[in-house]
């Protein structure tokens, strides 16, 4: 189902549950009580309830008084659609999609984790998680490898691939290939025309890993098509997004005209510094999409934390709360089908829900050098609302 069919089915689903509480009064299963909404998907940020029954978002009204089996008193939280995290390890480790649940996560993306050899067990993984679990394969046939994947261009091998996502269609939503100096060396651009090739006969999008490439960005950025995506966009030079007096390259600009997706990729080393960040956000280029390259240690990782804490760095940064939300939800979802109808409350949508409080302080926000800004706003998750039924709480 495409966004327009979802959009169409959702005002049949408006009608339809008009009609049962017309006729039968039914009960709510849970009401979310007065939170703030912020829902970019259609536009909405004021002071909502939000009704669920049957998994589906039933209602959005300023004061809901029919009975419910269950309420969740959000009054001074933020009510958003679930987080959609597009960039992260989360099936290396079968626990993985439960900790991202706890922290507002209500679908995710392995990015190219396992490779033909090793994604059988990545998929299963992703199958069997509470969320929507999908993968990208990666290119080289043995997945992320610590001396480089590929190094030995003969790893990408693109009839392998194929068959992986052949193998896996139902959960393989993509390819993914890392080109950084120490993961490919001379063979960057060669393994990017793989995963394209790998990719085409199934019409998937490539996700590229930038940053400290052999390659320029001038020549890397024309392989790319529409809704293929660049993620840990603000990594630094060598070869990074900017040139060597901080100005965007026009290529990078341009890429994103033609339908190139810029996502943030925050990860905990190498990938994400301040200076870049500033000097490319002071000339309008933020991130489409934002994501954490979260891996089972992430927690512990103050680079990181959580999805949440990932979000706050760009309201500190001096994004709109609205489109720092928007790039964790509609925005995401956009990228892959898979997530078509996620990122919205919009009457009949599935009922992913996350419950965040925005706190005043004073916050310590780290990129990968060590470098620290500090900001007075940070968001913490409160709680998850799965297919219209609480999740268990973070600790």
């Amino acid at each position: 189902m495409n966004r327009r069919q979802f959009v169409c089915a959702s005002a049949a689903s408006a009608a339809t549950f008009a009609c049962v509480r017309d006729v039968s009064a039914a009960t709510y299963d849970l009401v979310i009580k007065g939170g703030r909404v912020i829902d970019p998907s259609v536009g909405l940020d004021a002071v909502r309830d939000v009704a669920i029954v049957a998994g589906k978002i039933a209602a959005v009204e300023a004061d809901i008084r029919a009975d419910a089996a269950d309420t969740i008193d959000a009054h001074g939280k933020i009510v958003a659609p679930g987080l959609i995290d597009i960039h992260t390890h989360a099936a290396r480790v079968a626990e993985g999609a439960r900790i991202c649940l706890q922290d507002g996560v209500t679908g995710w993306v392995d990015c190219g984790s396992a490779g033909a050899d090793n994604v059988d067990q990545i998929a299963a993984v992703a199958r069997a998680a509470p969320q929507i679990g999908r993968v990208l394969v990666n290119i080289s046939r043995t997945g992320n490898a610590p001396d480089g994947e590929l190094m030995d261009i003969n790893r990408a091998a693109v009839g392998l691939a194929r068959g992986a996502i052949a193998r896996h269609r139902d959960v393989v939503i993509g390819v993914k290939a890392r080109l950084s100096n120490n993961i490919a060396g001379t063979n960057d651009l060669e393994g990017l025309r793989r995963a394209q090739e790998a990719a085409t006969p199934f019409n998937l999008p490539v996700m590229i890993h930038m940053g400290q490439s052999f390659s320029p960005m001038r020549a890397i950025l024309p392989l790319l098509k529409r809704g293929d995506i660049v993620t840990h966009m603000y990594a630094p030079a060598p070869n990074g997004i900017l040139d060597e007096e901080g100005r965007l390259f026009p290529d990078v600009a341009a890429a994103r005209r033609r339908g190139v997706i810029f996502d943030l990729g925050n990860g905990g080393n190498g990938h994400l510094k301040w200076d870049v960040v500033e000097r490319a956000t002071k000339q309008g280029f933020w991130p489409d999409t934002l994501s954490t390259d979260w891996t089972a240690n992430s927690r512990e990782n103050p680079s990181v934390i959580d999805f949440p804490n990932v979000m706050s760095k760009f309201i500190m940064l001096g994004m709109p709360l609205s489109q720092v939300i928007a790039s964790a939800t509609v925005n995401a979802a956009r990228v892959f089908a898979a997530f078509d109808d996620r990122g919205t409350l919009n009457i009949g949508a599935p009922a992913d829900v996350a419950i965040m409080e925005l706190r005043d302080g004073t916050f310590e926000f780290l990129d990968n050098y060590k470098g620290t800004r500090t900001g007075h706003q940070r968001l913490f998750p409160i709680a998850t609302v799965l297919a219209g039924k609480r999740t268990p709480a973070r600790a």
